[in-house]
């Protein structure tokens, strides 16, 4: 689903908030984007009441 924003910042996946589990189904998604290398973090986006997995743009 990587959906890239004017910042350059990528979003890799998308969450549900409301999930039984929380933020764990988005941590660990970024946990594994990160084994393999993917600088992954997760951000809330309170406007749509979900988390979102990103990657920001590397600048040289």
């Amino acid at each position: 689903m990587a959906n890239t924003t004017q910042t350059g910042t990528t979003v890799l996946e998308t969450f549900p908030a409301g999930s039984p589990r929380g933020s764990w189904p988005a941590e660990e998604y970024a946990a594994a984007r990160r084994a393999e290398g993917q600088p992954a973090e997760v951000v809330m986006d309170l406007a749509t009441d979900s988390f979102h997995v990103i990657a920001k743009a590397v600048t040289v």
